[in-house]
C-alpha cells in the first residue's frame, strides 16, 4: 500500500482500512505469542501501514481546517 493509494480513498474508507490492519495486527501478535507466526516481517509492514493511515487522516484534518 502506497502513500499515494491512500490519499485517493476517503476519511471514512482509511478509517475502516485503519481498523481492519489494526485486528490483522492483533491477530499477528496473538500468532507470536503461541509460536504460529510463519511470516515475522509482515509485523512490521502492518505497524508501518498504520502509520501511514493515521498520517494521511490527519493530514486530511489538518487541510478541512485549513479550508474551514
Amino acid at each position: 500500500m502506497t502513500a499515494t493509494d491512500l490519499r485517493e480513498k476517503s476519511a471514512e474508507e482509511l478509517r475502516d482500512q485503519l481498523l481492519a490492519l489494526k485486528k490483522e495486527s492483533f491477530n499477528l501478535r496473538f500468532q507470536q505469542a503461541t509460536g504460529s507466526l510463519t511470516n515475522t516481517a509482515r509485523m512490521r509492514a502492518v505497524r508501518r501501514d498504520v502509520a501511514r493511515v493515521r498520517t494521511i487522516l490527519n493530514e486530511k484534518a489538518v487541510s478541512a481546517a485549513a479550508e474551514a
